[in-house]
């Protein structure tokens, strides 16, 4: 066990508001199972483990387990209620969730992390936690003991963006580009914060090295394209490639991605074209490349035909 096995599971009562479900308390959860799984509609690690937690509410559902989605948004357009309406129909998600803006409920359970899965048996104890991706089979063999069920584990398999992460080929982190947490940007000059100016790229860019074109504003946790024809260039090593993107303005963006100065062709993402053409319409993860054959160094940009885009983080997988 783990040092949650006395802890009892803090109230859902912090929530801001209630998807698929009423509210739940201790009278609605009492004598039940519970997993809760703590999510941001934009994190890649929540995405690729989303297809499990899914499998073992419809699995389990029926033996006593209630899955509690508990969304703590990142990014301040994760505090927009549709947006996580939009993520739930997307992911075809069933189970209750709980959105959690004020971060009442992440505080409760002095959480840390994006995912994060807390396994809470019929008493109301915690009694093992798991964050990140991955140690499935483990996950749901505790849900199996707290239930008092054995059978076989499910076989899951993720697509699109759900699909798990290229992990010999991945060499690329998860790489911010507002002024908090950025690094590794390569631009002549340096970024000037909270201002608005004209960037330009380096002679050639490093392995993980990020640059802009055009006029940008570089703010705290995102940057914002202020003259259309701006781009972001990233030079990678990793089978897929994504960006976080939201809008300023109600109106679509359309963009373009190069991979290598050249159209993607077969190594384009789920969010663009062979010819690389994409649109941002919702504030989410877009993936922009999945490189078929041979994974290795590459370079892509990014260029929005509009202002108003605002980039937030690249992920790979």
């Amino acid at each position: 066990m783990t040092i949650f096995e006395r802890l009892h599971m803090p109230p859902l009562d912090g929530a801001t508001a209630w998807l698929n479900s009423e509210p739940l308390g201790p009278a609605e959860l009492q004598g039940k199972v519970v997993l809760v799984d703590f999510w941001t509609l934009t994190c890649i690690n929540w995405l690729r483990t989303e297809p499990y937690v899914r499998a073992w509410s419809r699995a389990y559902r029926h033996d006593g387990l209630i899955v509690v989605g508990v969304h703590t948004p990142e990014f301040q357009f994760e505090h927009e209620v549709d947006g996580v309406r939009r993520a739930i129909d997307e992911r075809a998600i069933e189970y209750p969730v709980a959105v959690d803006n004020d971060y009442a409920i992440w505080e409760a359970f002095d959480n840390h992390y994006w995912p994060a899965l807390y396994f809470v048996d019929r008493d109301g104890i915690v009694r093992e936690h798991h964050f990140g991706e991955g140690r499935y089979e483990r996950s749901e063999r505790v849900i199996q003991r707290l239930l008092g069920v054995e059978r076989e584990t499910i076989s899951v398999q993720g697509t699109g963006v759900e699909a798990e992460a290229d992990w010999n080929q991945l060499g690329s982190p998860e790489t911010y580009v507002g002024y908090e947490r950025g690094e590794q940007f390569a631009s002549p000059g340096g970024a000037e914060f909270e201002k608005r100016r004209s960037y330009r790229p380096p002679e050639r860019l490093g392995l993980n090295e990020w640059a802009l074109t055009g006029e940008w504003t570089v703010g705290r946790e995102k940057i914002t394209l202020e003259r259309a024809g701006g781009s972001i260039g990233y030079r990678f090593h990793a089978r897929d490639a994504h960006i976080v993107l939201s809008s300023r303005g109600p109106d679509p963006l359309p963009f373009r991605v190069n991979l290598d100065a050249g159209a993607p062709r077969a190594s384009h993402g789920i969010d663009v074209d062979e010819h690389g053409t994409g649109l941002l319409r919702d504030g989410r993860l877009y993936q922009l490349i999945r490189q078929s054959g041979e994974v290795r160094d590459r370079t892509l940009e990014i260029t929005f035909l509009a202002p108003g885009a605002e980039a937030y983080v690249f992920t790979f997988g």
